[in-house]
Protein backbone atom coordinates (compact mmCIF):
# COMPACT_ATOMS: atom_id res chain seq x y z
CA UNK A 1 0.00 0.00 0.00
CA UNK A 2 1.31 3.75 -0.80
CA UNK A 3 0.69 6.49 1.33
CA UNK A 4 1.38 9.82 -0.58
CA UNK A 5 2.00 12.79 1.54
CA UNK A 6 1.51 16.58 0.89
CA UNK A 7 4.48 18.36 1.61
CA UNK A 8 4.13 20.92 3.99
CA UNK A 9 3.40 24.94 2.34
CA UNK A 10 7.07 26.16 1.92
CA UNK A 11 7.90 28.95 3.63
CA UNK A 12 10.64 30.56 1.93
CA UNK A 13 11.41 31.58 -1.67
CA UNK A 14 14.81 31.25 -3.55
CA UNK A 15 15.98 34.70 -4.47
CA UNK A 16 14.87 33.60 -8.05
CA UNK A 17 11.52 32.86 -6.90
CA UNK A 18 11.22 36.39 -4.75
CA UNK A 19 12.02 38.73 -7.75
CA UNK A 20 8.86 37.97 -9.80
CA UNK A 21 6.65 38.74 -6.26
CA UNK A 22 9.07 41.44 -6.33
CA UNK A 23 8.70 43.03 -9.62
CA UNK A 24 12.67 43.09 -9.88
CA UNK A 25 15.46 40.53 -11.11
CA UNK A 26 17.54 38.30 -9.27
CA UNK A 27 20.41 40.19 -8.71
CA UNK A 28 17.48 42.96 -7.63
CA UNK A 29 16.38 40.94 -4.62
CA UNK A 30 20.53 40.15 -4.09
CA UNK A 31 20.95 43.95 -3.85
CA UNK A 32 17.84 44.21 -1.33
CA UNK A 33 19.37 41.09 0.73
CA UNK A 34 22.88 43.10 0.93
CA UNK A 35 21.33 46.78 1.56
CA UNK A 36 19.45 45.22 4.47
CA UNK A 37 16.02 46.32 3.13
CA UNK A 38 15.17 42.63 2.77
CA UNK A 39 15.65 39.82 5.52
CA UNK A 40 16.98 36.72 4.48
CA UNK A 41 17.96 33.33 6.21
CA UNK A 42 21.62 31.83 4.79
CA UNK A 43 21.57 28.18 5.20
CA UNK A 44 25.32 26.82 4.19
CA UNK A 45 25.55 28.30 0.93
CA UNK A 46 21.75 28.70 0.13
CA UNK A 47 20.09 31.94 0.95
CA UNK A 48 16.25 31.50 1.48
CA UNK A 49 13.34 34.73 2.07
CA UNK A 50 11.12 33.96 4.12
CA UNK A 51 7.37 34.67 2.87
CA UNK A 52 6.92 37.00 5.68
CA UNK A 53 9.60 39.12 4.90
CA UNK A 54 8.51 39.80 1.45
CA UNK A 55 5.24 40.43 2.84
CA UNK A 56 6.79 42.87 5.17
CA UNK A 57 9.05 44.96 2.58
CA UNK A 58 6.00 45.06 0.08
CA UNK A 59 4.25 46.79 3.31
CA UNK A 60 6.67 49.39 3.32
CA UNK A 61 10.20 47.75 4.65
CA UNK A 62 11.63 45.31 6.98
CA UNK A 63 10.91 44.81 10.59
Amino acid sequence: MTVIQESPARLTRKPEEAAPMLGVGRNGVYELIRSGQLRSIKVGRKILIPLAAIEDFLNGGAK
